[in-house]
């Protein structure tokens, strides 16, 4: 049994939290609309492990730990963030790996999986629509790796949770009138409902194209927000539906990086950021208002782009 006191420090390559650092954003638009927006970089904690996915899948981990399990398997797609985080931190502490991939095996693999298959986790894929399934294969799944710890897709449950609830205690929130993230299966905008204040309404942009009135996002989201605390989805700005994208948005991602030296990706927080000046340019915030933006990490799916398309690859 693996001694569960710090789970870090299983790894040899440690997350540092010490970088997730705060970074004010200053332009002409949040001056003059007399709103100030900050972005916590957990980017910044681990070349691979980074952002969100390491608080998404710590608790998992050390479940797979004391169980004493032979290794994590879990789910993603040809780009996915979370894959490539699992895939490491699964070696990382001694654990294999299996990935449950989105689709049929291309002639040549992403340069995503191409790095998990790197950190040695194996691949199997499946055709989209059982993917679309997960919790009716996982049953499945299990019987057939009765020694694997099996995490859904982002980390989605209550572990995942957990983890990404923690995120919040990186910084200082109270003076913060608002909180905003990206969202792609709703695990860390739960978690940051669950850590959020009763003054504070939290944003979830939504990544992929779905009806606003009952999605999963939502649905799971519901679960974890207590009856003082705020939250919205929004929708608007999916740029078409997941991994989805326009000249407009590339332009505009590639400004950001220029004008403020911050990396985002145009699956996640590309979007996140687009909407949220979109929001403060249409006067949604009042004046005085504080707004803390999460940077999830993860660039992954920017690796899919030509050469040139980002002025920061």
């Amino acid at each position: 049994m693996v001694k569960l006191i710090l789970i870090n420090k299983v790894f040899n390559q440690p997350v540092d939290l010490t970088k997730a650092v705060v970074q004010p954003l200053a332009s002409d638009l949040l001056h003059n609309k007399n709103v100030a927006m900050d972005v916590l970089r957990l980017d910044r904690i681990h070349p691979v492990i980074s952002g969100n996915k390491w608080f998404k899948l710590k608790y998992h981990i050390q479940e797979a730990l004391q169980q004493n399990k032979k290794g994590i398997l879990t789910f993603g797609g040809a780009w996915s963030n979370h894959l490539v985080a699992t895939a490491l931190a699964c070696r990382q502490a001694n654990l294999a790996s299996i990935g449950i991939i989105r689709g049929e095996r291309p002639a040549l693999l992403s340069a995503a999986l191409q790095e998990v298959q790197e950190y040695n986790m194996q691949l199997q894929f499946i055709a989209r629509t059982a993917y679309s399934q997960e919790a009716a294969i996982i049953p499945q799944l299990q019987s057939l790796y009765p020694d694997y710890y099996i995490v859904p897709q982002g980390g989605q449950s209550h572990l995942g949770v957990q983890g990404a609830a923690e995120i919040l205690q990186l910084t200082q929130i109270k003076s913060y009138s608002h909180i905003s993230c990206a969202a792609g299966t709703g695990t860390m905008l739960a978690g940051l409902v669950r850590g959020s204040l009763p003054h504070q309404q939290v944003l979830g942009f939504c990544s992929l194209k779905l009806p606003a009135d009952d999605n999963s996002i939502n649905r799971f989201v519901q679960q974890y927000a207590g009856p003082h605390q705020q939250y919205t989805v929004v929708y608007d700005y999916h740029f078409g539906g997941y991994a989805r994208k326009t000249d407009e948005l590339i332009r505009f991602m590639n400004t950001i990086y220029q004008t403020h030296d911050l990396p985002t990706d145009f699956v996640y927080t590309g979007k996140l950021l687009f909407g949220m000046m979109q929001l403060v340019q249409s006067g949604y915030f009042k004046p005085g208002s504080r707004i803390l933006i999460v940077h999830s990490g993860g660039l992954q799916g920017n690796r899919s782009l030509p050469a040139g398309t980002l002025t920061f690859l």
